[in-house]
């Protein structure tokens, strides 16, 4: 059963970080050099969109293990996993050795009939996950989390990935976005286009690699191969100047990202967002998905 909550994602939004102690930029309303404030004194009006809030797994019916982590994926089955802003799996995503695998379409970003993201249905706020990813050559895919699903004024669905935080899965080798970016953040395990994985420990196209994403309070960590390669802060005045110096920032190319990825996940005071594996046309696999909540 839906339920959908329209988001002015102007005044409305403002006013209500605002009538916090602090904004979601992490400095007072009051003080002008907060982009909450300077929205306000510019009177800019950003596009409307709406959070669809769609009905969640229940986490006590998964297999749990002795060290408390969650089966996300059963490896035989997709259930519990379903298409972004969609009722069931695209029938792009399939289950191949016991992994989920998305035959690609080799159209790049350009998702065909049939296509699209995948998620868990259920929210997620302090987490860490661990999965083992394989990509093909020249392969591009990512791993979203905190993610909401949103629809514009026109009721037409908005990209996940403006949404939420991406760990990059890539063939670094043969994947032209390797070249791309800054400093290698568009490279295997980078927080895409804005911090890059350090050290670079990648294995192959072809071999499988171990992913880890830790998010507890807002402090992020990426990991993989057993190594933590790079570490952030939500919800703090520098998460505001990373944005502000990517695609993303206010008044950019994406204005409804960047109302979305300040406040990402719902803020300190929010649920959470899904975890989602993207469809970027390519041949990619996933394998041993698991989660340990945390409080």
């Amino acid at each position: 059963m839906k339920k959908s909550l329209l988001i002015a994602a102007s005044a409305a939004l403002m006013l209500a970080s605002c009538g916090q102690k602090n904004g979601s930029c992490g400095c007072k309303c009051t003080d002008p050099s907060c982009s909450c404030a300077k929205a306000e004194a510019k009177g800019a009006a950003a596009p409307e969109f709406q959070i669809v809030e769609n009905e969640q797994v229940a986490l006590a019916d998964l297999p749990t293990d002795a060290d408390g982590y969650i089966t996300l994926f059963d490896g035989e089955t997709l259930n519990n996993w379903r298409g972004y802003n969609m009722a069931e799996a695209p029938t792009s995503w399939n289950v191949e050795d016991g992994a989920i695998h998305l035959k690609g379409s080799g159209t790049g970003e350009a998702q065909v009939e049939g296509g699209g993201d995948l998620l868990f249905a259920h929210k997620f706020k302090n987490f860490t996950l661990e999965l083992e990813y394989k990509i093909s050559k020249g392969g591009n895919s990512g791993i979203f989390y905190l993610a909401q699903e949103v629809k514009d004024e026109k009721g037409e669905s908005v990209p996940i990935w403006q949404s939420c935080s991406e760990y990059q899965v890539l063939d670094n080798e043969n994947h032209v976005d390797a070249q791309l970016g800054v400093d290698g953040n568009r490279q295997a395990a980078s927080l895409y286009d804005m911090i890059p994985a350090k050290p670079q420990n990648a294995k192959p196209f072809g071999e499988w690699n171990k992913a880890k994403i830790v998010v507890f309070k807002g402090t992020v960590i990426h990991g993989q191969n057993d190594e933590n390669v790079l570490e952030y802060h939500l919800w703090t005045p520098k998460w505001i100047e990373m944005l502000q110096d990517s695609k993303f920032k206010e008044g950019g190319e994406f204005p409804i990202a960047f109302e979305l990825l300040k406040n990402i996940g719902g803020g300190q005071d929010g649920d959470g967002g899904y975890i989602a594996l993207q469809d970027h046309g390519d041949d990619v696999w996933y394998r041993n998905i698991r989660i340990k909540v945390m409080e």
